[in-house]
């Protein structure tokens, strides 16, 4: 008589994307590609607008191409909101990702076909829409795919970062040759062809996402619609007349996109405390208003490496290699590259730490110290002269702004993600971006002070505000972490 017994069945094992879920392969991927094309464009199109006509620019002054670059960075940052609001009130995180990818190749396409101002104004006015949808989603597809508990998120959003930076590290260095060697315009058709690669990519793969990235978490009722197209147009007709009768212009836009920005966050905070939500839910939003000004500081100076680094690396940077002289859009890639090799670091020390590593407020502290302490180090070097500082110091520079920057980007995404009440969750990251564009946005105006023949006093008084901000939120991390309520 024979007998038969079951064979054990085989565990499955969960595919995996080095450790995290799966499914992070997908916006790694299209922020991949989306950074690619987005910091290829920003490491010429400074130079691109103060470079005379001879040189294959547009001959604007510097100062005031500066204070554009700014202006535009806080755009971005700022569109988020709009972007937010679509995935939360309208069509969900996933359509509104993928519509916004469209806004950003067209974007390209425009610097690359329209020749002179026109096509820089038209090119950046939709690079920003396009660019603040597609962020504020990407994120919030990221956090869904973790739960509040899970202690791999810190480390998933460092990996995700991981992709952003490869796309942003190889970005400038082929725009950049491209511009070298054939012209402005081919560099951004360059641009174009990575959003259409990203795009391409995302419509492939968005299919295996979760489904609450397809859901539409506090839907506008349908009889509300014809009152937000009615706003809409009226807002476009306020920005046309202001344009139209010179209220809004080059020269007051960083100032204009600064207040916008303020009142934006004061009216989004606003809404969002007062919005029926738990007395937990009310306390993890205030914990978030500390870490947004801590935000906010660090981005300010940040956000230079596109306005001040890039006028430096152009006029103080000595970039000879033998007898190459490098493209001044490769400074744009050295913060990637020690990103690409150091948020692996941060992922592994943030996972092997697991509940003893540093809480978040602690994090947003000493990354706001640390970028202070980066400006504060170009000091040594005032007064060596054109193109007198030699790569390997900007090299050392960076490496400081790196550090800051992985302890407190991919951590303030996270932590916005966890804080949000359930209703807000992309309008809470969307939050978080608001710091970033209200950094990025005071970038355009400080900018404007820097001056390569005196730089002593504009180093050593932003340095020392930021390493003083950093001190603050460090005494204070204990009573910001009580009214997390138990997120960390």
């Amino acid at each position: 008589m024979s007998r038969t017994t079951d064979a054990p069945q085989p565990t499955k094992r969960e595919r995996t994307f080095f450790g995290q879920p799966f499914e992070l392969s997908t916006p790694f991927a299209v922020e991949l590609w989306e950074r690619f094309s987005f910091y290829g464009m920003q490491g010429i199109v400074l130079i691109y607008m103060y470079y005379t006509v001879t040189e294959g620019g547009l001959g604007v002054d510097r100062t005031v191409a500066a204070g554009i670059m700014g202006a535009y960075g806080g755009a971005v940052y700022l569109f988020t909101i709009l972007g937010a609001w679509i995935a939360d009130r309208l069509v969900g995180a996933d359509r509104t990702l993928f519509g916004s990818a469209i806004v950003v190749m067209a974007g390209h396409i425009a610097l690359a076909l329209i020749p002179g101002v026109a096509g820089v104004g038209v090119g950046l006015v939709l690079i920003a829409l396009g660019s603040g949808g597609l962020k504020a989603t990407a994120t919030t597809i990221v956090g869904s795919l973790y739960s509040r508990e899970d202690p791999r998120r810190d480390a998933g959003f460092s990996l995700y970062y991981l992709g952003v930076n490869i796309g942003a590290f190889f970005g400038p260095i082929l725009t950049g040759l491209l511009q070298s060697s054939l012209g402005f315009h081919f560099g951004f058709g360059l641009a174009a062809v990575g959003m259409a690669a990203g795009l391409v990519q995302y419509g492939i793969r968005r299919r295996n996402l979760p489904d609450a990235v397809r859901h539409v978490s506090n839907p506008l009722d349908r009889r509300r619609w014809p009152v937000v197209a009615v706003g809409v147009v009226i807002g476009l007709a306020v920005i046309v007349t202001a344009v139209l009768t010179g209220l809004l212009n080059v020269g007051n836009l960083p100032t204009v996109v600064v207040a916008i920005v303020i009142l934006a966050t004061i009216g989004y905070f606003v809404v969002i405390l007062t919005s029926g939500i738990t007395r937990d839910e009310r306390s993890r939003v205030l914990a978030f208003i500390p870490l947004f000004i801590a935000s906010a500081v660090f981005w300010s100076l940040y956000q230079q490496q596109f306005t001040v680094v890039t006028i430096y690396s152009d006029q103080r940077l000595d970039r000879s290699i033998g007898a190459f002289e490098m493209p001044v859009s490769w400074v744009q890639s050295i913060n990637p590259i020690m990103i690409i090799i150091l948020s692996g670091v941060f992922a592994a020390l943030w996972t092997k730490l697991g509940d003893r590593q540093p809480s978040t407020p602690t994090k947003f502290a000493l990354g706001t110290g640390i970028m202070g302490i980066a400006f504060l180090l170009f000091l040594p070097f005032v007064g060596t002269g054109r193109n007198g500082t030699p790569v390997l110091v900007l090299v050392g520079i960076l490496l400081v702004f790196t550090i800051a920057e992985l302890l407190l980007s991919p951590i303030g995404q996270s932590v916005a993600t966890k804080l949000a009440p359930p209703k807000f969750q992309t309008q809470m990251v969307a939050l978080f971006f608001l710091s970033v564009s209200l950094g990025t946005a005071v970038t355009g105006v400080l900018s404007r002070y820097y001056d390569p023949a005196n730089e002593a006093p504009y180093f050593t008084v932003l340095g020392l505000v930021a390493v003083v901000v950093g001190v603050l939120l460090l005494i204070g991390a204990k009573p910001v972490l009580r009214l997390m309520r138990g997120i960390r």
